[in-house]
């Protein structure tokens, strides 16, 4: 991050601020630092009792408005709201300072593109900088300036819900993915036109908790921490991102939201961030519930004593109670000082003191604009991973099917198919795989579709389910096994089979842990059954982690897997099937085979006995159903020429590599092309391969395309746990390039002190 006051601009910012600062009476103070929920707009009265908020929240919060008691809002997203709650803050307020509002903005606002672990397995940082302009722009175009996006936590444990929100097991592909989000969201900086602040989370180390548990404790190691955790922040904080948010768990014993070693000497210090720090939904109330600060007063000046600038409370904020915690000297002033500027001069510099307001009737335009969906559908192309094409089976030919049969209750489901944590969607507009596939198919092939077994239920509801995203889920007039022989007759009778199968979104995301990888409900029945029948058969996987395919990855021919594709997924999936577009997306992390075998990952390190490594388990083979970066083609590619330009350099020095991919089939298609390196001896032992460079290129029928890739001390520094600091060690180094984690082309190079 930029020096503060380095340019002119930054210094009129500064004065600014300084001038607003000195007006400012503590009370007002610790409102700028206050972000309150505002759930006036929201349909369901019960929202507010059921997660502890007062009695009448939106009068609490028109009534602080008014008297500088928040700075902030979230989970408005009614442009004349928007406005008029604006107006009581930079109207009604002594001083008019205009409000900042914030919002879930994950994978879309109106526009809903495909999840983030899906955006992940496009491996193309365009692609997701693209959706995520468009969810800015749809945004800002409501009145939203900053987003609680994107969300960098690194995890290893599919168990854990929000393994949706992220980019998967890999820091380089997740550093990569994390700079991309934060670009599309914010542009060149904040301030830019039709762009939105981004606020990568949760800092740091969210998730690893025990036993892939949401909200649990996290006991991280230093390797971990630095190599693993930290280069995704650390990606979005050089691509500008002007906010972090803290995470919920306790790191090593220390509440996050609390950690002066991690928020001040790591963040502020070590990574060099300037911008605007802000708690999770409560996470400075909970530093009580952690027995870490005795009562809201001393939770307040803890966090405000480490540099958290900004309470996000869904009500009783503990930053309320700042002036009684300066009054009895837990907190300097000079210490609410520091925060304040901070979120004054994002307000500066997003240009709200000029132009606080949005344009009700522009909004609508912005929203209803046809080139976002365009950009939805073409990211779900883009994000599908072919996972199994045995015989050729896809793509399919229109010309030769003359009866489809789409099976499962996931196929028509428009809510599921844009996936958990959005709230401002149209689901009207939703195109589902059944309607993208009869669309697309149109009159000339008859495409019916059955259930076949009743939607999947979560065994314990979820405190989300109140805002609407658990559709009802268990029919009565369902008859389970009728219901299940009729799919089956129904797949008997078509020429090929499309068993939609996968989690229901409310069964994954936030406080969506679960203790198995298996197909919910009888979803596994209905494919068995369905392929005994011996039609051809599609299993089109709706999901957002690895789950257990071990029966489908041995006897269904064909594996798409499309997580959950967003608000133009049906169109982007008969596409996929029919072949108007080629599969190009790759696994964002291994797929094991069971959840006996979680965690697993493919940066592993050498273990004693490295010829056992597929030996672990007794009861199980020890390596993966799919490994890391796995992604197959209707196109089929090869690799060769592997070069390198130098075989020995200094350890500042640099080496260029270089591969020739030919598309040896008679279709166009896109290849993800990716490097690997090992360290084979050193002050540490390093893992057997890690991800150091990806290019997603587009390679026509029968062309080579040759892609050159740089290696330099950047690529071979880690943190060592032993000395405590960043090294870079004399080696031989192993080079594999090839199309997933499994590479085979190699070469070698040494580097010398």
């Amino acid at each position: 991050m930029a020096e503060p006051g380095t340019t002119e601009t930054d210094r009129a910012v500064e004065d600014r601020v300084e001038e607003l600062l000195a007006q400012l009476t503590l009370e007002e103070k610790a409102g700028q630092l206050t972000q309150l929920f505002y759930f006036g707009n929201l349909a369901a009265p019960e929202v507010g009792a059921t997660i502890g908020i007062a009695d009448d929240p939106t009068g609490s919060v028109e009534e602080a408005l008014g008297r500088g008691a928040t700075g902030s809002l979230l989970f408005v997203t009614d442009p004349a709201q928007t406005n008029r709650l604006q107006r009581l803050a930079a109207d009604g307020s002594r001083l008019g300072i205009p409000l900042l509002f914030g919002f879930d903005v994950i994978h879309g606002l109106r526009t809903i593109l495909p999840v983030p672990i899906a955006l992940a397995a496009s491996w193309d940082p365009p692609t997701i900088e693209r959706g995520q302009a468009v969810a800015a722009r749809e945004a800002r175009a409501v009145g939203i300036h900053w987003t609680f996006a994107p969300m960098v936590d690194i995890t290893r444990d599919p168990r854990w819900g929000r393994i949706i929100e992220g980019a998967g097991e890999d820091p380089f592909l997740g550093a990569a993915v994390a700079a991309a989000q934060v670009r599309g969201f914010q542009g060149g900086g904040i301030g830019t036109p039709e762009r939105v602040i981004a606020g990568p989370k949760h800092f740091a180390g969210y998730g690893f908790g025990a036993g892939g548990r949401d909200y649990d404790e996290v006991s991280l190691s230093d390797h971990d921490f630095h190599n693993i955790v930290l280069p995704p922040f650390r990606a979005a904080l050089e691509a500008g991102a002007g906010n972090v948010m803290t995470a919920y768990m306790d790191l090593n014993g220390v509440p996050a939201t609390g950690n002066r070693w991690l928020l001040a000497d790591v963040l502020r210090g070590e990574l060099g961030f300037d911008g605007f720090l802000v708690s999770d939904a409560n996470a400075v109330r909970s530093l009580v519930v952690h027995g870490f600060a005795t009562d809201l007063a001393d939770a307040g000046a803890r966090a405000v004593n480490v540099g958290l600038d900004l309470e996000m409370a869904v009500s009783d904020p503990a930053y309320a109670h700042l002036p009684a915690a300066v009054a009895a000297g837990l907190v300097d002033e000079a210490a609410l000082d520091t925060c304040v500027r901070r979120v004054l001069a994002a307000k500066i510099r997003l240009g709200l003191f000029e132009d606080p307001y949005v344009h009700e009737g522009h909004a609508a335009e912005v929203l209803a604009d046809p080139a976002h969906r365009d950009v939805a559908r073409l990211a779900a192309e883009r994000t599908a991973v072919l996972l199994r094409n045995e015989g050729g089976l896809l793509p399919l030919d229109p010309s030769t099917t003359g009866t489809v049969a789409v099976l499962g209750p996931l196929a028509d489901s428009r809510r599921d198919t844009i996936g958990p944590w959005v709230f401002d969607y149209d689901n009207d507009e939703t195109v589902t795989v059944l309607a993208g596939l009869r669309a697309r198919l149109g009159d000339g092939v008859q495409v019916d579709h059955l259930p076949g077994v009743r939607p999947g239920q979560r065994t314990f509801p979820s405190m989300f389910d109140m805002w609407g995203d658990n559709a009802p889920v268990d029919p009565t007039d369902f008859d389970d096994e009728a219901e299940l022989q009729a799919a089956v007759d129904l797949a008997a009778g078509a020429e090929v089979a499309v068993v939609v199968v996968g989690e229901w979104q409310n069964m994954i995301g936030e406080a969506a842990s679960r203790s198995s990888l298996e197909l919910p409900g009888r979803q596994l029945e209905l494919l068995q059954a369905v392929v005994a029948t011996g039609t051809p058969t599609v299993a089109v996987i709706m999901n957002g982690r690895p789950l257990d395919l071990r029966w489908a990855a041995e006897h269904v021919p064909a594996i798409l897997d499309v997580w959950y594709p967003g608000s133009q997924g049906g169109a982007a999936v008969a596409n996929l099937l029919v072949g108007d577009v080629v599969p190009g997306g790759k696994l964002p992390f291994t797929w094991p085979r069971t959840v006996g075998q979680v965690p697993m990952f493919y940066a592993h390190t050498t273990s004693h006995e490295p010829d056992n490594q597929g030996r672990r388990y007794w009861d199980e083979e020890s390596t993966p159903l799919f490994p890391f970066g796995h992604g197959l083609s209707y196109a089929a590619f090869s690799y060769a020429g592997l070069a390198l330009d130098a075989t020995s350099v200094t350890t500042d020095g640099t080496v260029t590599v270089s591969v020739d991919v030919t598309n040896t089939s008679d279709r166009d298609g896109d290849e993800v092309v990716q490097l690997y390196l090992h360290q084979r001896t050193g002050r540490a032992s390093r893992p057997v391969r890690e991800l150091k460079g990806f290019e997603r290129v587009p390679v026509g029928a029968g062309q080579t395309r040759t892609v050159t890739f740089r290696v330099g001390p950047e690529h071979r520094r880690y943190w060592n746990a032993a000395e405590r600091d960043w090294v870079l060690d004399p080696s031989t180094f192993d080079v594999w390039v090839g199309g997933s984690s499994t590479a085979d082309l190699t070469a070698t190079f040494e580097v010398t002190a």
